[in-house]
């Protein structure tokens, strides 16, 4: 009798995790593949002008690259990040004031998260005075031409966002070019609530950073939560 078929004697212990770790492997792909097709029906439907394709791409992005952070074992603030975030790109499918600022504040409650997620890690004090000069800098430009009853939610979330832009160079250049991308993405709005002049299909420049961003602060965050066990 060969020593598979002996009941009395088990595989190496490794064997039985194998298995498990394969089947998480896969549905890791299958969720980040998801989230690329995604992506490319979204920006290909704003290139496109098919408002139709972007509403049905935009509310899948989030869920699929949480469920991706949730295959690969990522640390609950990152999940409660891309949920809020979500629920900000959910609210701004809708063309009204009172879901701009509900937006405005599911993005700022995902900003809270990943402050937190950062915590104390070290940064550089001399890009910490790039950001906040940019903050002071876009707020002044931007004032005047808001709406009054939005120029302190604004200013209020700016700092917020420019806060968490920041501090997400303390998990490595990834995350670091994501927290910047991101803060790109929300200038990008600031100006057209401002009225501003617009770079052409200014939809496609605000969701292609946008979504780069929260990829890249995703794969930052999970590549250095991976390196710290």
């Amino acid at each position: 009798m060969s020593a598979a078929g002996s009941p009395g004697r088990q595989g190496p212990s490794w064997a039985a995790d194998q298995a498990p770790a394969d089947g998480r492997d896969r549905l890791a792909r299958a969720a980040l593949t998801g989230f690329a097709l995604a992506t490319a029906v979204d920006l290909g439907s704003l290139l496109a002008h098919w408002h139709l394709g972007h509403v049905l791409a935009k509310p899948l992005l989030m869920p699929l690259l949480v469920a991706y952070v949730i295959t690969r074992g990522g640390p609950r603030l990152l999940v409660a990040a891309l949920l809020f975030g979500w629920g900000g790109d959910l609210a701004l499918l809708f063309d009204a004031e009172p879901a701009f600022l509900l937006g405005m504040g599911s993005f700022a409650a995902g900003h809270v998260c990943y402050l937190v997620l950062f915590g104390r890690r070290t940064t550089n004090p001399l890009l910490g005075g790039a950001y906040g000069l940019a903050l002071i800098g876009t707020v002044a430009l931007l004032w005047a031409d808001l709406p009054a009853d939005l120029r302190i939610p604004v200013a209020g979330y700016s700092l917020l966002l420019t806060a968490m832009a920041y501090r997400s160079s303390a998990l490595g250049r990834t995350a670091g070019i994501g927290g910047a991308l991101f803060l790109l993405s929300d200038t990008l709005i600031a100006t057209g609530v401002a009225e501003w002049p617009q770079l052409p299909r200014p939809d496609f420049w605000i969701m292609v950073t946008y979504i780069a961003a929260q990829y890249l602060l995703t794969t930052g965050t999970l590549t250095r939560e991976a390196g710290v066990r």
